[in-house]
């Protein structure tokens, strides 16, 4: 109530948002959390000049975000929310820790499928690309805006094919650029497996995404879930492009069946790992040259490993 009358002070407001803030923390503000979310986006949509309005706005929604996901409740956020996290985004464009919260807040949000929606309704994914080529050398940026792209690229209702496509470019430079960093890097696969399933990808895409990613499974090799989204995106360039098949297989740092045996070796009791190869392993079958490449390097062998093993 006393935000709702005198919504046009912003001291007013910066100081209920304190107050809601010690409220939220001491965690006893559960039940109130929708109508705390409500109030805060409609107070930074009100002050939307206000760097430190919205510091403060996205500081506390991601705290509300994270109990309610605490509690295994699931925010399901209207377009309202969304709309006006965009038009922050558009605001303050190049206020960079501004924009980390921005994006770790939208990651969070995307989780959900009727909010990856209305992320798409308002038109995130062209704010999303423009920061990331702005902060590229951000790794926490780059890691929450491809969880981001995942989230909407995996959603039912993907009519604009041309606007998801021109993510990729903008993900496999977030992956050269932090092939070091294991959690960007893990992100980054998996964004560029949901785009190749979304079929984003042109020809000319192919060959160095799939040399991309064999220097991320190269250079990440115990980490499971990018071994694993890894793989499932390889196999979904090997299936749809025989120049990504040879490029798999004629890498300048070593074959991708190496990197295969390699993976299978750390993480054989992984299922999850297993069934990618697997999957990665069949489509690298149905071209004559590869073939003749695995049964150079025993890959009968492997197969029959995991075989008894599963």
């Amino acid at each position: 109530d006393f935000m709702q009358a005198a919504w046009d002070v912003e001291q007013v407001q910066a100081k209920a948002i304190q107050h809601l803030a010690s409220f939220v923390r001491d965690k006893s503000a559960f039940p109130y959390l929708r109508k705390f979310t409500e109030v805060i986006t409609f107070a930074m949509k009100t002050h939307i000049d206000s760097l430190t309005l919205q510091v403060d706005g996205c500081t506390l929604l991601l705290e509300i975000l994270s109990q309610a996901l605490e509690q295994d409740v699931v925010m399901a956020l209207d377009e309202s929310v969304t709309s006006c996290l965009l038009d922050t985004v558009r605001k303050h464009s190049e206020k960079e820790e501004l924009l980390s919260l921005l994006c770790t807040l939208l990651m969070m949000i995307s989780a959900s499928e009727v909010a990856a929606e209305n992320l798409k309704k308002v038109g995130i994914i062209p704010e999303l690309l423009s920061i990331l080529r702005s902060f590229l050398h951000n790794d926490k940026i780059c890691l929450s805006c491809c969880g981001v792209l995942w989230s909407l690229a995996v959603s039912e209702n993907n009519a604009d094919q041309a606007l998801l496509g021109s993510a990729v470019p903008v993900t496999s430079a977030v992956l050269q650029e932090h092939l070091q960093n294991g959690a960007v890097t893990e992100s980054a696969c998996s964004a560029l497996w949901a785009l190749s399933l979304q079929g984003c990808f042109t020809d000319t895409d192919y060959e160095p995404t799939t040399t991309l990613l064999l220097d991320a499974l190269r250079m990440n090799p115990e980490r499971a879930v990018l071994v694993k989204n890894g793989c499932l995106a390889l196999a979904s360039l090997l299936r749809l492009s025989e120049l990504a098949a040879l490029a798999f297989i004629v890498d300048a740092k070593g074959s991708g069946i190496t990197l295969i045996k390699a993976a299978y070796h750390i993480h054989f009791d992984d299922a999850g790992v297993v069934e990618a190869l697997c999957l990665l392993m069949n489509e690298m079958a149905q071209y004559d040259e590869v073939v003749l490449d695995m049964l150079s390097q025993k890959m009968e062998e492997l197969l029959s490993e995991i075989k008894l093993q599963f």
